[in-house]
């Protein structure tokens, strides 16, 4: 099992033009498969006036859950393509919707594939691939008077705080590498009165 994965920085797009016909493709990174979902609705509606909008994404950093969607054009002809080029460059967390203008010439079975194909590797071209490391969060609870011990081993360690609440018991949750959680976890949890929390 690796602690990184690929994705895209942003938003980036792709156009590739064959017998009249307009394929734009739009790759973004996506966190869930309901945010996937909903920037494809966003790039259907934007390109309401397109014959088709065709769809892939790829979600966990174990490149798990997957789906893609022909709308319409024939069977296995444009999501499969569009998930491939997303599996060629290795990438997760990322959605990729290709708009079809159809130019009144049809491009058969083989030529569909190679025009969602294409327009989805120019999008992933055209955008920045990042390695990310795979992250994991702990939370726990601490007696105010665990504070500086505590606040020692949080600020010594590569991780982002993402809640915090100081009151008679303290609280926090933090983010780190996830293969670095374990130590920390054990380090924290051998302070005394730190308890993690579920």
């Amino acid at each position: 099992m690796s602690d990184f994965y690929k994705t895209l920085k942003g938003v980036s797009q792709g156009i590739y033009k064959e017998k009249m016909s307009k394929f734009i493709a739009i790759a973004q990174p996506a966190q869930s498969a309901e945010e996937a979902k909903a920037l494809i609705k966003q790039i259907s509606v934007k390109y309401h006036d397109a014959r088709h909008c065709c769809w892939a994404y790829m979600i966990g950093t174990q490149r798990d859950e997957c789906l893609s969607s022909d709308n319409g054009e024939p069977s296995g002809t444009a999501g499969k393509p569009i998930l491939g080029q997303i599996n060629s460059f290795g990438l997760t967390n990322v959605v990729i919707a290709v708009v079809r203008y159809f130019g009144g010439i049809k491009l058969g079975t083989s030529g569909l594939i190679v025009a969602y194909r294409e327009a989805a590797r120019t999008a992933i071209e055209a955008g920045e691939i990042l390695e990310c490391h795979e992250q994991a969060t702990l939370s726990f609870t601490f007696p105010y008077l665990a504070m500086n011990d505590v606040m020692k081993i949080v600020k010594n360690g590569d991780l982002k705080v993402l809640e915090q609440q100081f009151d008679n018991v303290c609280f926090m949750t933090i983010q780190t590498d996830a293969d670095k959680l374990p130590e920390l976890r054990e380090r924290l949890l051998s302070l005394d009165g730190v308890t993690e929390k579920e």
